[in-house]
């Protein structure tokens, strides 16, 4: 202390000062790569139809390059608004940013997107869900499961059916919920509601009987061998194949939220059924957003399969009554027992509505109604195929009951999908590309 005591003052003044200097030059540094770090897009969205538009999504690819992002924020008016990006290649790195907003007719809206390197990504309420389990033994209740995974792979001739609680993975909206059973035939199951709400977290498509009592959701569907809600099965050229015959089959959860939910399959070196045609790999996702009751399916093959035929359809539910516009749009309404007949104690039969739209460009043929399904022949275009499915049911408070009302609603529904959001991107004031929003529901 003596040493320093004899430091001259105007010593320790200059040494104070150069720290002072070195202090700001650090701070200034980091606000500079704080600046670089960061990466300003404005998106202008307009609504081309007359309706006015809720929860309507609006999803943004081709994310900036340079250092790898880790957040996005979003605002409009200044006002933030809840967002989300999501990882679908599984290369670490974020490839999609989504956002919803409700938009009047013919309605031109702006909003201000910051990506971030360095923030990490704000939390919001979420308003989706999505769960995969595998059974656990030790537990009794069906709706108490613990043992959660994010994806699954199946090697030829391996039964996992038995072992993963609701049978694949599960994933809701606040209205509505799905499933995928995770075997040969991939069938789209059904959870219908009460109230809007996510409830698969508490019931996990299980309710139980005070669950039950106090308003939660149920299966809705007897799926047996039917394609369900939309399943895409293989062609023989007079029946469908299911997807039995395959080397191996991975369904995984790649989105869980706030505002998506996106489930993929994975089905390697498949046999379609098309005679003389080799195997075949198909990549399948299905995107629920928040605030939908539909879904979309896009369907990805690993080369040009235009030359294959596929088939695809609804459950032909007994005493249904059917309508189709002839166009790919195509729903049914009817009340069927959503167990097997010999397990309906505590049960009721189920009312519900289902609709499917199928591009005009990917119909072969639309079939009349079979024991099972109201089926469709459907081909891809190149190497992709993609497809709408949605369905209602009566036990909704705010639904529909009727047939009548099911179908003029799909019409509305049919009449969305072919005029989605004009979505424009760019830097402020200068928008260098323009295209329909990417995954319209």
């Amino acid at each position: 202390m003596a040493l320093f005591a004899k430091i001259p003052n105007f010593v320790v003044n200059k040494y104070n000062g150069m720290r002072k200097n070195f202090l700001l030059a650090v701070l200034l540094l980091a606000v500079l790569a704080e600046g670089r770090a960061e990466q300003v897009v404005e998106v202008v969205v307009s609504n081309t139809q007359q309706t006015a538009l809720t929860d309507e999504p609006v999803v943004i690819g081709d994310l900036p390059s340079g250092e790898p992002i880790r957040s996005a924020t979003v605002t409009r008016n200044g006002k933030e608004i809840a967002c989300q990006i999501d990882d679908l290649d599984g290369d670490g790195k974020p490839d999609e940013l989504c956002f919803l907003t409700d938009i009047g007719g013919h309605e031109r809206q702006t909003f201000r997107v910051v990506f971030s390197a360095t923030k990490a990504q704000a939390s919001y309420q979420p308003r989706v869900f999505a769960e995969m389990l595998l059974r656990n033994p030790k537990v009794k209740a069906k709706n108490r499961h613990d043992l959660f995974i994010q994806s699954l792979t199946a090697e030829r001739g391996s039964n996992l059916f038995p072992i993963v609680h609701h049978h694949g993975p599960a994933f809701e909206s606040e209205l509505v919920a799905f499933r995928i059973y995770f075997d040969h035939r991939q069938t789209v199951d059904l959870y219908g509601k009460y109230h809007r709400r996510l409830e698969l977290r508490e019931t996990q498509f299980y309710p139980d009987k005070q669950q039950l009592a106090d308003g939660y959701g149920d299966d809705i569907l007897w799926g047996g061998n039917s394609f369900g809600l939309g399943a895409l099965r293989g062609w023989d050229g007079s029946r469908p194949v299911m997807l039995d015959n395959v080397e191996r089959r991975t369904e995984r959860i790649l989105a869980y939220g706030p505002l998506r939910t996106v489930v993929e399959i994975v089905d390697c070196d498949w046999d379609t059924g098309n005679a003389g045609k080799p195997h075949i790999s198909m990549t399948t996702r299905y995107t629920l957003f928040a605030g939908h009751r539909d879904c979309i399916v896009d369907v990805r093959l690993d080369g040009d399969a235009s030359d294959y035929r596929f088939s695809t359809g609804i459950t032909r539910i007994k005493d249904s009554e059917e309508f189709s516009d002839g166009r790919g749009l195509r729903g049914c309404w009817g009340t069927n027992w959503a167990v097997a007949m010999s397990d309906t104690a505590g049960h009721h039969p189920e009312t519900l509505g289902m609709g499917i739209l199928i591009p005009s460009a990917n119909i072969v043929s639309e079939l009349p109604a079979d024991d099972e399904n109201y089926p469709f022949v459907v081909k891809p275009s190149a190497s992709s195929l993609r497809y709408f499915i949605t369905f209602c049911s009566a036990n909704e408070e705010q639904g529909f009951r009727s047939a009548a009302s099911w179908f003029d609603d799909l019409k509305k529904w049919k009449s969305r999908v072919l005029h989605p959001l004009s979505v424009s991107v760019g830097t402020v004031g200068k928008h260098s590309r323009t295209s329909g929003t990417k995954h319209r529901p």
